[in-house]
């Protein structure tokens, strides 16, 4: 509960520290990093730093959490903080480094803000921060237990038993525990976290969902090659994996987190639909295995939107389980068709006489301006807004108070 002395000073600062919160992250992760570079080793993604994405998401995060706590200071934005949390864990954060966080944001707000920052404004501003760490320490406890894993201790060896290439860009890892004991329970639509080896001797991570059922002793991440654009670095990561990663190589993963994934019984009867552009398209694909492993009978849609057939990763898998299972149907669409799918749908996804299952849970990955677009095509089509789960890889910008929302 934000008190109310603190509710009254967060309610008039908001606007100027929201305002100052592009320049206040920029400073907070320059001096974090500057005095304590083992973070960026293993804990922060380079290219989400370069690019901006961390900073912003964390700027976003901020403004959402205060801006909830006015609306309600006795609530807590549960949406928001399991996402966050999600996220922390599986990059292994810990308690200790709110500490390290608290004491490097609140001097970039004191620089930046500078006599602004009465010690009335920092209290109450600390009051928020607290709050907000002391729930996402509470939720990351428990994912942390119910991954069966110690606090921060994410990590575990997989080998590599198969390499497969699905596009010209797309490459598929199967995966075994290189122990031998069982692999981490798992949900579908969720994600696990890849720490590679650089070449400068720094670790780095990022996030792959799962693409294939859960169960089992194998698990499959499905890799996109990120090519650098106007702003944005080559993807690290996904290079190293392309070109380095064969069968029989072993990799570090992190248990499965994520915060997006189907929770049900294997009677449910709940239509699911399935909405993706481009590799958006790997965790949907994650939870059709699921269900085609549950032999499920629920109504399932798969809708998904690409370049062309070949630059569809798991296009023919998709089909394959498609027809397996007894109620389920799938469209796509194409910027540039091909014969390879001849009932396909030309240009950018358009709902119009798509047929959608009422009361349908809704899964929705892909990049954020596809996502919006789709998302306000489903709410046009009567789909409530609580029933759309989305996924975003990567820092989540699309969160609420985020610059992008």
């Amino acid at each position: 509960m934000l008190s109310a002395e603190s509710t009254a000073v967060v309610r008039a600062t908001l606007p100027a520290v929201a305002g100052a919160l592009d320049e206040i992250t920029t400073r907070f992760y320059g001096a974090m990093f500057r005095d304590r570079p083992e973070l960026l080793d293993g804990m922060f993604n380079r290219g989400n730093q370069a690019s901006g994405a961390q900073r912003r998401a964390l700027a976003g995060s901020i403004a959402g959490f205060a801006t909830a706590l006015l609306e309600d200071p006795d609530t807590r934005p549960d949406t928001l903080l399991d996402r966050i949390a999600h996220k922390h864990a599986a990059v292994g954060v810990t308690d200790d480094q709110y500490t390290i966080v608290h004491k490097y944001l609140f001097t970039a707000i004191a620089e930046v803000l500078g006599e602004a920052v009465t010690p009335e404004v920092a209290a109450a501003w600390d009051e928020v921060y607290w709050l907000m760490a002391g729930a996402l320490i509470g939720r990351e406890a428990r994912l942390y237990r119910d991954a069966g894993v110690e606090p921060g201790e994410v990590w575990r060896q997989w080998t590599v038993v198969e390499r497969r290439a699905e596009t010209g860009d797309v490459v598929s890892f199967v995966l075994r525990p290189r122990d031998g004991e069982p692999a981490p329970p798992a949900r579908a639509g969720q994600y696990v976290s890849v720490r590679v080896l650089m070449a400068d001797g720094v670790r780095q991570l990022r996030q792959y969902s799962l693409s294939s059922a859960p169960g089992g002793q194998l698990r499959r991440i499905t890799v996109k090659r990120v090519a650098g654009e106007a702003g944005t670095p080559q993807g690290e990561v996904s290079s190293l994996l392309h070109d380095r990663i064969r069968a029989g190589d072993e990799l570090t993963l992190s248990a499965p987190f994520g915060d997006v994934f189907l929770d049900d019984p294997a009677d449910a009867t709940t239509p699911v639909i399935l909405v993706s552009a481009g590799i958006g398209c790997t965790p949907m694909t994650g939870i059709l295995a699921h269900l085609a492993a549950l032999g499920s009978a629920r109504p399932v849609l798969v809708l998904h939107a690409d370049r062309s057939p070949t630059d569809h990763a798991l296009r023919t898998e998709t089909n394959e389980m498609v027809g397996q299972l007894p109620q389920a149907r799938a469209a796509f669409w194409y910027e540039h068709p091909g014969r390879e799918e001849p009932d396909a749908r030309e240009g950018l996804m358009n709902l119009d006489g798509v047929e959608l299952p009422a009361n349908a849970a809704v899964f929705l990955c892909g990049p954020l301006p596809f996502m919006r677009d789709v998302r306000g095509q489903l709410l046009r089509a009567g789909v409530a807004a609580r029933r759309i789960r989305y996924e975003v890889f990567g820092p989540d910008l699309w969160l609420p108070g985020s610059p992008t929302a």
